[in-house]
């Protein structure tokens, strides 16, 4: 009853937390967009897709994803294995919910940055090449 309450206020502080995460990362696209808006518009008259240039500005952010996922996996493993010893009927916890997280984080890191991605590939490139 007690673990009852402190799991839903995790879930509602987990998900406060995904929402605010999700804020900065946006304001972190449109700002590495903002500031290679030339580089950008080079690569498009130079022929690159819309696919390319998402895949270049999505890319630096999946890899510090995938890094984060390599760090925390370890360290959620021990302390969450420290947690459940304390309980008479004992669950493991297998690599699948590791696996399942980063690939959740990855894909909200994909959908919140493709915005601002698309968005840069999508602008006309001479008017960003004009502009600095």
């Amino acid at each position: 009853n007690l673990e009852l309450l402190v799991g839903k206020l995790a879930g509602i502080f987990a998900c406060l937390a995904i929402l605010i995460s999700c804020l900065g990362l946006f304001g972190l696209a449109a700002y590495v967009a903002e500031r290679r808006t030339r580089e950008i518009g080079i690569r498009k008259v130079l022929g690159a897709s819309v696919s390319q240039v998402w895949i270049l500005l999505s890319g630096d952010f999946l890899v510090l994803v995938g890094i984060s996922c390599t760090i925390a996996s370890p360290v959620a493993l021990y302390f969450l294995h420290d947690w459940l010893q304390q309980y008479d009927y004992r669950i493991s916890i297998g690599p699948g919910v590791f696996v399942l997280a980063a690939a959740a984080a990855i894909l909200i890191t994909l959908l919140t940055v493709s915005f601002q991605a698309i968005k840069a590939a999508s602008a006309n490139p001479v008017k960003s090449i004009r502009t600095e």
